[in-house]
């Protein structure tokens, strides 16, 4: 609670003593009028001033003007303890609203202290504290054990753990070494570590998401829109209406003026739009924070509102629903009864062969290999696009490759039954087996597709490069509708602009990728996730939502975060409009007092505004 809040808390607090006291006090005529309106003028002075400011800035109609018309009305018809009542409750609803406001940008404030403010640089052997803006690429910085990780980077030296749950959501930490990719944002736990910098911090990954974050506001949804809007044309027409109900009843029907003109009253303070305009706003800018909280960046309430209307989800395979990440899963010596020891011995010559490439299949060939390489045995190494390896180990000509090597050197082989990339080995021109090796499905993927039929989500598709046999295995084991297979990216947004035209109308497509090659398909989407946007700076700035890891999970979160949202949003607005709208009818009448009215400006307004901040629940 910062400082105004507790001074209006404070005026709040004194004006309720007075208030309750003055009904004790045999108080008549002017002194009766004299204590109500400074207790009157102790409360809402603030409220008048704004009106008044409002008005000479040529802001006329706004809800300051209500209350303040309304309550000196009250005063006018000799309705004292009312208009103090109605400025009162009308405060109290004031604070609990910025009070809400402020708890609003608390998750928000979290995210945005992941900030750096500095960097220790790296100068001979002396720690120079800089800006991190003035750190060039290239440059080598400390961070010691509790300090920010200023900047995107490769560990040079030291051993650490370091945690990244205001970048994904995750509390675990995760410990780096010599080689490993850390980035901004980042907190170093345990020991100081040397990083080598590889973006400036402009382009740093804690920049975008605090520029993305700072941003959100601006993309407002269609109900924010429409409310703001709303409000604007909404109070002249209240005033008006109000001016007419004081005046033509007793023209007509020669009632008294006085009656009419408490009607009317009443009718300015019931229809005080700030229900509305708070807690639609407030509901949005919580369900950013609830999934901010979760690892989930949503760009903007626009986005919030589209992806709760979501009924196809379309995913690439490749880093979205598999690892992306090549192991080895099969090693099938051509022996019968082959041992372990065969085993090995195939592995081994295909590790020795492969020993000199940087291919992602010949790096999963030496981690599964997992022992120092003998480079010494290793000779005339031909790497042949396309077609594998050609090696001499200890003198022996080796071949490691695909089907296609095998037939140009008039080698055969068994073609296996698998669903993964095939190494074929030969040895001086004999085939002895093969090595599989697979993209692994992530765990949480196959949970993941059935929560989101749970959801109600009607189309799962999958886009992918890679091969028919592979792409239709991967989709039968997750349960995947349809797949579309051996797809260039161009053929990515083609066969999505296709999907967007089968449900045109009914709903919007989610497009889930990497958020690198798959950019042009996230910007054509009617919502791109960026999954495991984590340093990656096209997905932050090519998706319209960037989950921080690579959990796929997180993608039923956020649509039930925007559903959830989205559900309070509609109980504001129902809730809101219906009541004011029976009171005005009932102080039309005469049956609603001034009492009632407040009710149905400053009740409504609290209660519609905790019923916003239950989208700050996070969603697991």
């Amino acid at each position: 609670m910062n400082k105004k809040h507790k001074y209006l808390l404070y005026r709040i607090i004194v004006t309720i003593i007075l208030f309750s006291s003055s009904f004790f006090l045999p108080l008549n005529g002017i002194y009766r009028l004299t204590m109500y309106l400074l207790i009157y003028l102790f409360i809402g002075g603030c409220v008048i001033c704004k009106s008044i400011k409002s008005i000479l800035n040529g802001q006329v109609f706004n809800e300051n003007l209500l209350m303040t018309i309304a309550t000196v009305g009250a005063f006018y018809i000799g309705e004292y303890p009312e208009a103090v009542a109605v400025m009162l409750f009308y405060q109290v609803g004031e604070f609990f609203e910025k009070l809400s406001v402020e708890r609003s940008r608390e998750s928000i404030a979290e995210l945005m202290e992941i900030r750096p403010d500095y960097a220790n640089i790296d100068s001979n052997g002396e720690l120079i504290r800089v800006s991190p803006y003035e750190v060039a690429v290239g440059d080598v910085i400390v961070v010691k054990a509790g300090e920010k990780v200023p900047l995107d980077g490769v560990v040079v030296s030291g051993e650490s753990s370091v945690d990244t749950s205001s970048l994904t959501g995750e509390s675990l930490p995760h410990d780096v070494a010599n080689g490993d990719s850390i980035y901004s944002g980042s907190v170093n736990i345990s020991s100081p570590i040397r990083i080598k910098v590889t973006h400036l911090f402009t382009e740093s990954t804690v920049f975008k998401i605090l520029e993305l974050v700072e941003n959100s506001e601006s993309k407002k949804a269609k109900t924010e829109k429409f409310i703001t809007v709303f409000a604007r044309y909404y109070t002249p027409i209240v005033v008006i209406l109000a001016l007419l109900t004081a005046l033509l009843p007793p023209i007509f029907t020669g009632d008294e003026l006085i009656k009419w003109v408490e009607r009317a009253l009443i009718f300015l303070v019931v229809s005080c739009p700030c229900a509305l305009v708070i807690s639609i706003p407030l509901s949005f800018f919580g369900g950013i924070g609830g999934a901010s909280s979760n690892g989930i960046l949503i760009k903007g309430g626009n986005y919030l509102e589209s992806l709760s209307k979501a009924n196809t989800v379309v995913f690439d395979k490749t880093g979205t629903l598999t690892k992306g990440v090549f192991k080895v899963s099969e090693i099938v010596p051509d022996r019968e009864n082959a041992t372990e020891k065969d085993k090995n011995s195939l592995l081994e010559l295909a590790a020795l062969a492969e020993s000199y490439s940087d291919h992602p299949i010949a790096l999963s060939i030496k981690k599964e290999y997992n022992r120092p390489v003998d480079y010494t045995r290793v000779s005339d190494v031909t790497e042949l696009p396309g077609y594998g390896i050609t090696a001499f180990v200890d003198k022996i000509r080796i071949l490691a490759g695909n089907e296609k090597l095998m037939k140009k050197h008039g080698i055969a082989c068994k073609n296996p039954e698998n669903y993964g990339t095939t190494v074929f080995v030969a040895d001086s021109g004999t085939y002895i087996g093969y090595i599989s090796i697979s993209d692994e499905i992530k765990p949480e993927s196959v949970f993941t597709i059935s929560e989101l039929r749970s959801a109600g989500v009607k189309n799962l598709v999958m886009l992918t490069g890679d091969s028919k046999e592979i792409s239709e295995h991967v989709a039968e084991k997750l349960g995947i509708d349809r797949v579309y297979y051996e797809l260039l990216p161009y053929e990515k947004v083609t066969a999505t602009e296709a999907l967007l035209d089968d449900i045109k109308g009914n709903g919007t497509l989610v497009y889930a990728g990497d958020g690198i090659n798959d950019a042009p398909v996230l910007t054509r989407a009617d919502i791109g996730i960026a999954m495991g946007g984590l340093g990656s700076g096209a997905a932050i700035e090519a998706a319209d939502i960037v989950i921080m890891d690579d959990n796929p999970l997180k993608i039923v979160t956020a649509i039930k975060i925007s559903r959830k949202t989205m559900k309070i949003v509609r109980q504001n607005i129902v809730f809101a409009i219906g009541v004011k709208v029976l009171v005005m009818v009932l102080g039309a009448f005469g049956i609603a007092s001034m009492w009632e009215a407040v009710f149905a400006d400053v009740g409504v307004s609290i209660i519609a505004v905790f019923n916003a901040l239950r989208t700050y629940k996070v969603i697991k």
